[in-house]
C-alpha cells in the first residue's frame, strides 16, 4: 500500500508538470502554425496528394501510426476514464485533442527534418531532434531509454494484460498456452522488420477501425433516444465545479491523460513512425499525423463511450483492467456474439500496437548503440519475453509505471518541441 501511494505521488506530479507542458505547447502551436488541427480540408487532402516516396509510404506511415494509437488504451483506457475520473473526462479527452493537436504537426515536422537514413528506410524521432537540432545528445539518450522502458519494457505488456485478462473472463482455456500462441504470432511478424510490420498494418488497422465504428454507429441507432441526453451529460458533468477537487479537476486530469494516452500527442512515439516517410513536404505529412489523431480520440475512443454509456454497466474487481467494462457493454447490446466481438477487437487493437510499439523500441535501440543482425536478434527475444510477462503481472501495476514514464517522455519531447518552435515555423 505504501509503494502504491508513493507511485500515485510520483504520477501525480510528473503529469501536473507534463500536462502543462502539452497544453500551453499546443496552445502556441496553434497560434504559431495558424490553427492547422482546424484546417479540414488540408487534413484530409493529404492523403490524397500524390508525391513520389521510396520506403515507407505517407499512407503506410499513417497506418503504423494508427497502430500503436489505436490500442487498448482507446477500448479499456476510455472505460477506465469513465470509471474513475466520471462522464466528464471524455469531454476533456476531447478538448485537449483538439488544441493539443498542433503538437503532433510540430514534432512531424521536426521528425522528418532531422530524420536519417537507415537500412530499410528512414529513422527519426525525438531523440533525433534533441541530437541534431538541440546538440542535446544526452537527453536524446534518454529519450531513447525511456521508449525502451516505457513500451518494450511497460506498454506492450498491458497489451497482452488486456488480452489474457479478457480470455479469462470469457472462457476457462488454459491462457498459457494462449499467451504463447500469441507470442508465436508477434514473433512471426517483427522478425520480417519493418517493412514486413508495415505490410500487415496496412490490411488490420483499416479493417478494425472501420468494424469498430461500424458496431459503435449500430448501437447509436439503437439508442437514439438516450445518445443526446448523454453528450448533455458529459458537458454538464464536465463543467460541474462542486465538487472542484474531486470531481471537476479529477475529470479535467484524467480526460487531458487518457486523451494524450491514446492518441499519443505531443508524446513524441508517433514521430517515431511518421519520419520512415522520404518526403520533403512536412506540412502535408503533419496534416496526415493530425488525421490519425482525430480517428483515434475523436472516433474511436468516441465510440467506446458511447458502447458503454448506453449499457447497464457495474463492475467491481481487485485489479481493474478496464476490459471488464467494456465487455459488460459488448454482452448487452450484442448478446452472446458479444464476447466474439470484443474479442476480435481486443486481439487485432492489442497486436497492432505491439507491433507498432516494438518498431518504436528497435529505433530507439538502433539510436542508442550500433545495432548488429545479433543485438538486433537479442532485442526480439526480449521482448517477447516481457510481452509473456506481462500476461501474468497486476494490470493496476502495469498502468501506474507506464504513466509516470509516459509524462517524463512527454516533458522532455515537448521542450525540444518549444526549443525548436522557429524551425517548425520556418519550415511550414
Amino acid at each position: 500500500m505504501f509503494f502504491g501511494d508513493k507511485m500515485n505521488l510520483v504520477k501525480s506530479i510528473v503529469w501536473a508538470i507534463a500536462s502543462s507542458f502539452i497544453v500551453l505547447s499546443g496552445i502556441l502551436f496553434t497560434v504559431i502554425l495558424r490553427f492547422p488541427q482546424f484546417k479540414i480540408v488540408s487534413i484530409f487532402k493529404g492523403i490524397f496528394n500524390k508525391e513520389k516516396e521510396n520506403g515507407i509510404s505517407s499512407l503506410s506511415a499513417l497506418m503504423l501510426t494508427l497502430g500503436g494509437r489505436i490500442g487498448v488504451g482507446s477500448v479499456s483506457g476510455v472505460a477506465l476514464a469513465i470509471y474513475y475520473g466520471g462522464i466528464g473526462s471524455i469531454f476533456w479527452m476531447w478538448f485537449f485533442t483538439i488544441i493539443c493537436a498542433s503538437n503532433t504537426m510540430a514534432e512531424t515536422v521536426l521528425g522528418i527534418i532531422y530524420s536519417r537514413k537507415d537500412n530499410e528506410c528512414r529513422i527519426g524521432g525525438p531523440s533525433y531532434y534533441l541530437e541534431y537540432g538541440l546538440n542535446k545528445k544526452k537527453m536524446g539518450v534518454l529519450y531513447a531509454i525511456l521508449i525502451l522502458f516505457s513500451y518494450i519494457g511497460g506498454f506492450l505488456s498491458i497489451q497482452t494484460n488486456t488480452i489474457i485478462t479478457y480470455i479469462k473472463n470469457i472462457t476457462s482455456f488454459n491462457y498459457i498456452i494462449i499467451s504463447i500462441m500469441l507470442i508465436i504470432v508477434i514473433s512471426v511478424i517483427i522478425f520480417g522488420g519493418i517493412i514486413r510490420i508495415s505490410k500487415f498494418l496496412n490490411k488490420i488497422v483499416p479493417f478494425m477501425t472501420l468494424f469498430y465504428l461500424f458496431l459503435a454507429f449500430v448501437v447509436a441507432l439503437k439508442n437514439m433516444d438516450k445518445i443526446p441526453i448523454i453528450f448533455l451529460n458529459i458537458i454538464k458533468s464536465a463543467f460541474s465545479f462542486k465538487p472542484f477537487f474531486s470531481g471537476f479537476l479529477v475529470q479535467l486530469i484524467i480526460g487531458l491523460q487518457r486523451g494524450i494516452f491514446s492518441n499519443e500527442s505531443g508524446v513524441g512515439t508517433s514521430v517515431i513512425a511518421s519520419s520512415t516517410v522520404n518526403s520533403n513536404d512536412y506540412k502535408r505529412q503533419g496534416y496526415i499525423q493530425i488525421l490519425g489523431v482525430y480517428i483515434t480520440t475523436l472516433l474511436i475512443c468516441t465510440s467506446t463511450a458511447i458502447i458503454i454509456l448506453c449499457s447497464n454497466y457495474n463492475v467491481s474487481v481487485e485489479s481493474l483492467n478496464g476490459i471488464e467494462i467494456v465487455e459488460q457493454a459488448f454482452k448487452y447490446h450484442f448478446d452472446h456474439y458479444g464476447n466474439i466481438f470484443l474479442f476480435f477487437f481486443v486481439f487485432l487493437f492489442s497486436l497492432s500496437t505491439i507491433l507498432t510499439g516494438y518498431y518504436y523500441g528497435e529505433s530507439s535501440f538502433k539510436y542508442l548503440i550500433k545495432t548488429t543482425k545479433k543485438s538486433i536478434l537479442f532485442l526480439k527475444i526480449v521482448t517477447l519475453v516481457v510481452l509473456f510477462l506481462g500476461c501474468i503481472i497486476k494490470a493496476n501495476v502495469l498502468w501506474n509505471i507506464v504513466d509516470i514514464l509516459v509524462g517524463l517522455l512527454c516533458i522532455i519531447n515537448i521542450y525540444a518541441l518549444l526549443k525548436l518552435k522557429d524551425v517548425v515555423k520556418n519550415d511550414t
